[in-house]
C-alpha cells in the first residue's frame, strides 16, 4: 500500500498572492495541503471557490500567532512543509495605522517561527532533512534606489521607509535568524509588485480599473514617476514552488517581473485596455479621468529587482510579460463583476475615502 503524499501548511491562503499559489499548487502538484488565514478585509474566501468541496484543501480560519492552533495543525497533518503568505502589506494602511502590522508581520511571525520549530525539532531524521519554511517578503525592505542605481539583490542592505516595510524587514530578520540560531531549514523570498486575478482592489492596477469602468477619478500620486517592478502573480506563484523544491536552507532569493514601469505609465496602460475592451464606453478614452493626488508621506521613489540569482541557479524566470498580463487583469476584473461587488463592501468604501478621497479634496 502506497502513503498518500505529505501536505504543506500555507499561512495567508486566502488572500491574493497565497489564493493564487493554493490554486496554482492543486492544479500543478495535486498534492494536498492546508490553508490556514484570519480571514480579515483582504482574505476572501471566494477566491477559493473552485476548490470548495475538494479533498485536497483543507481550509482552517485562525491566526499564525494562535499557538495552540497551529500546534494543532502541525500534529495533525505532519506537513512537509510551511509556506507562509500571511501579512499586511499595504504601504498606506500601515501609515494610517501601523500596530496591525507590528502585530501581524513581527509578533505573528515570530509566534510561527517558535511553532514550526518545535515541530521540526521533533520530527524524525529523513522527514527532518527534508522539512522547509518558506517566507514570502518583498522588496520594499531595501528602501529605494535612485535613477540609476543598479537594483536590489540579496546583498543589498535593509532600508525600509515605512511602517510596512519596516515589520516585513523585522519578520526577515526573526526567519533568518531562526536558522542561524536553531538551524531552522529556512528559505525567503524577495518579490517586486504583484498583479493578476483576485488582488484587493486597494492597491494600484485594481483600483484604476475599477475606477475607470465607472468612470470615476483615477488618482495618481505626486508626479507619477514612481518606479516599480510588476511580476504577474502566477509568475510570482512559480517562483515560490520552485524555490521550495529545490532552494538552499538560509537563502534568499529576490523574484521579480525585470519590467520597471512608472506609476502613470502603468495607469495609462490600463486606461489603453480598457479602451480596447470596452468600446461602448461613455468614459472614453478613460485617460481623461486621471486624477494627480497629493503623494503619500515617504514614498519611496523607485524599486528594481535583480533576479540573476534566482535565475541562474534555481532556473527560473518569469514566463507573462507585462503587456501579456496586464491584458489577462483587466479581463478578469471586466468578467468577474460578482467578485468585483463581493469585495466592495462598506470596509472598502471607507478606506478608499480615508485615503483617496481626501487627498483628491487637498489637490
Amino acid at each position: 500500500m502506497t502513503s498518500s503524499p505529505s501536505p504543506i501548511l500555507v499561512t495567508g491562503g486566502a488572500g491574493f498572492i497565497g489564493a493564487n499559489f493554493v490554486l496554482q499548487w492543486i492544479a500543478e502538484t495535486g498534492t494536498p495541503l492546508v490553508n490556514l488565514d484570519k480571514l480579515t478585509y483582504a482574505g476572501n474566501l471566494a477566491n477559493l471557490a473552485s476548490v470548495a468541496g475538494d479533498a485536497r484543501h483543507v481550509f482552517v480560519q485562525g491566526d499564525i500567532g494562535d499557538a495552540a492552533l497551529v500546534a494543532k495543525l502541525l500534529a495533525e497533518h505532519r506537513p512537509c512543509a510551511v509556506v507562509n503568505f500571511a501579512a499586511e502589506s499595504h504601504v498606506d494602511r500601515s501609515i494610517h495605522g501601523a500596530g496591525e502590522f507590528i502585530q501581524t508581520n513581527v509578533l505573528g511571525t515570530f509566534r510561527l517561527l517558535e511553532s514550526v520549530r518545535h515541530y521540526w525539532q521533533a520530527l524524525p531524521a529523513g522527514e527532518k532533512d527534508a522539512f522547509r519554511f518558506l517566507h514570502v517578503s518583498t522588496d520594499e525592505v531595501y528602501g529605494s534606489l535612485g535613477p540609476a542605481d543598479p537594483a536590489f539583490t540579496e546583498r543589498h542592505n535593509y532600508r525600509p521607509n515605512s511602517p510596512y516595510s519596516a515589520s516585513k524587514a523585522g519578520s526577515d530578520h526573526l526567519v533568518r535568524a531562526w536558522h542561524h540560531t536553531y538551524g531552522l531549514p529556512v528559505l525567503t523570498t524577495n518579490c517586486s509588485n504583484n498583479y493578476g486575478p483576485f488582488q484587493f482592489p486597494e492597491k494600484l492596477i485594481p483600483l484604476v480599473i475599477l475606477n475607470a469602468m465607472q468612470g470615476k477619478p483615477l488618482p495618481v500620486y505626486g508626479d507619477g514617476q514612481n518606479v516599480r517592478d510588476w511580476l504577474f502573480v502566477t509568475d510570482h506563484c512559480a517562483a515560490i514552488r520552485t524555490v521550495l523544491a529545490r532552494g538552499s536552507p538560509g537563502e534568499v532569493y529576490n523574484i521579480g517581473g525585470d519590467c520597471e514601469r512608472a506609476n502613470l505609465d502603468v495607469v495609462r496602460a490600463i486606461c489603453r485596455a480598457l479602451d480596447e475592451f470596452l468600446p461602448g464606453s461613455a468614459h472614453r478614452p478613460h485617460e481623461r479621468l486621471i486624477a494627480f493626488v497629493p503623494d503619500r508621506p515617504g514614498h519611496d521613489r523607485r524599486y528594481a529587482i535583480d533576479t540573476s540569482k534566482v535565475k541562474r541557479e534555481l532556473g527560473w524566470q518569469p514566463a507573462v510579460t507585462f503587456e501579456q498580463g496586464l491584458k489577462q487583469t483587466v479581463r478578469w476584473y471586466l468578467d468577474h463583476e460578482q467578485w468585483v461587488r463581493g469585495v466592495q463592501s462598506g470596509e472598502y468604501r471607507n478606506w478608499i475615502a480615508a485615503n483617496y478621497t481626501q487627498r483628491q479634496k487637498a489637490s
